[in-house]
């Protein structure tokens, strides 16, 4: 288990990324493709990815293994620059920073003599490793990026609202099932113990897309404190390019009736509650409850679970699905029985 022990002055200092980090979003998105986990979630684009990526990118592989530890050198101090702030940040890494790192991938595996010849941070090793980073970024995560920034959105959105009903604690208390508030301590689900006291610098939560499974963080304590927890994800986004299996399509043919798509189209305007949603349209929580369950299982709503409460919001292949059926949104709402 990792433990994160906050001082008063910790928890005046808690803060939620403003939005996807690149570079973390391309150190777990490595993890998944060099890997078997989230097929159901990441199949499809892992099939897409897998034979479009240039040469280049097998030395990111060394870097950032499936499993055991990744360089803390790819995932500086997150920052809105956007990639190529995050870009400069790693190939301005401290010589011994690369070194440590390097000596710790090492040490659990084989690495190819490109990857080694970092530790020295040569101009020409630099210069590869960054060709590689803009590589795979342009190929395995540009073209999805919105995607990534509606999911961390919406996650967002969550969080603020736990953090305006329970304060701190309770948007703390909930991440994720894996994570553990107790007064003081922030305990994460981990193969391995550590503690790790804050002392006054905070923590920074950076919810991430490809994330996937269990909350992460930096090996080296003396590195900025971050905690990555994994957000909902919308399952069609990984179909999109494909059109979408028989599955997807006979979920859809479920939602051509008019009474369920006044309830979407409740959820794209401003998402909510249960209770929320069935005030606004004049009908019972369970009736809300029984459409959303299908709407979800579409693909076409996100639930995420806020204390005692649930919170809904539409995915990007419910807000298209409004925008391909005009008539359907700008229809006026009745009670839906």
């Amino acid at each position: 288990m990792l433990k994160f022990h906050f001082t008063d002055a910790d928890m005046a200092r808690i803060r939620m990324a403003g939005g996807p980090d690149p570079m973390w979003e391309l150190l777990l998105s490595l993890h998944l493709l060099g890997g078997n986990d989230g097929s159901v979630v990441f199949g499809a684009w892992k099939r897409r990815i897998r034979n479009r990526l240039p040469g280049s990118t097998r030395l990111l592989f060394d870097l950032a293994p499936p499993r055991g530890y990744s360089a803390d050198f790819l995932t500086p101090a997150p920052d809105r620059g956007g990639l190529e702030t995050g870009i400069d940040a790693v190939l301005s890494t401290p010589r011994g920073g690369l070194r440590r790192d390097i000596a710790r991938l090492a040490a659990a595996r084989n690495l190819g003599a490109r990857t080694l010849s970092l530790a020295e941070a040569g101009s020409d090793a630099m210069r590869s490793l960054g060709a590689a980073l803009r590589g795979y970024f342009d190929v395995a995560l540009r073209p999805y990026w919105a995607e990534v920034r509606n999911s961390i959105e919406a996650d967002r959105a969550v969080r603020v609202r736990a953090l305006l009903d329970g304060g701190t604690e309770g948007m703390l208390s909930t991440l994720h099932p894996s994570l553990r508030w107790q007064p003081g301590v922030l305990t994460v689900a981990s193969a391995y113990d550590r503690d790790i006291r804050l002392d006054g610098r905070g923590l920074l939560l950076l919810p991430s897309f490809f994330c996937w499974r269990a909350p992460i963080t930096l090996r080296d304590p003396g590195l900025p404190p971050v905690v990555v927890y994994p957000v909902a994800h919308d399952l069609g986004w990984s179909r999109a390019d494909d059109g979408g299996g028989p599955e997807a399509r006979e979920a859809l043919g479920a939602l051509l009736g008019k009474t369920r798509a006044e309830v979407l189209a409740a959820v794209a305007d401003h998402g909510g509650s249960t209770s929320d949603l069935a005030r606004r349209l004049v009908v019972s929580p369970a009736s809300v409850s029984q459409h959303a369950a299908a709407l979800r299982d579409s693909g076409l709503i996100v639930t995420q679970r806020r204390g005692q409460s649930v919170h809904h919001s539409a995915t990007t292949l419910g807000s298209a699905l409004l925008d391909g059926h005009r008539q359907i949104p700008q229809a006026p709402l009745r009670r839906v029985r």
